[in-house]
């Protein structure tokens, strides 16, 4: 039976377009507000057409010593062209990148995947330390 970790990949978002980039500051103080952007695409720009495109990310956060980790924010990307005039017709195209804030008081990981209509899951971590 396959497991859905064998699906997920991972790499280097400044070699890899798929990857989701999460932008945060490192450490922050207990109770703070945390600013986060993730992007696919950063470095390598990812398609936005009808045939190849970023549907969604989601992010999570996985605070240090829990077991499970907390959905923090999804994001779904609708517009790659199409219209009711068929694929790439359309001047309407959504940007795989979006931006949110949270709050903790324990450090942990900062989780993100996203999903290519063609070359599947990726996903990608950043280490948050709270003083």
């Amino acid at each position: 039976m396959e497991s859905i970790k064998e699906l997920v990949q991972a790499a280097d978002w400044k070699t890899e377009k798929h990857v989701p980039v999460i932008e945060a500051v490192d450490k922050i103080k207990k109770g703070e507000v945390l600013n986060v952007l993730v992007t696919v695409g950063k470095e390598i720009a990812h398609p936005n057409t009808t045939e190849h495109h970023i549907g969604w990310i989601a992010v999570y956060f996985h605070p240090l010593g829990e077991k499970f980790p907390y959905h923090l924010a999804r994001f779904d990307f609708g517009a790659h062209g199409a219209s009711t005039t068929g694929p790439n017709t359309s001047t309407v195209f959504t940007q795989p990148s979006a931006g949110f804030s949270f709050k903790t008081e324990k450090s942990g990981s900062l989780l993100a995947v996203s999903y290519c209509n063609i070359h599947g899951l990726w996903e990608s971590a950043k280490e948050i330390i709270v003083e």
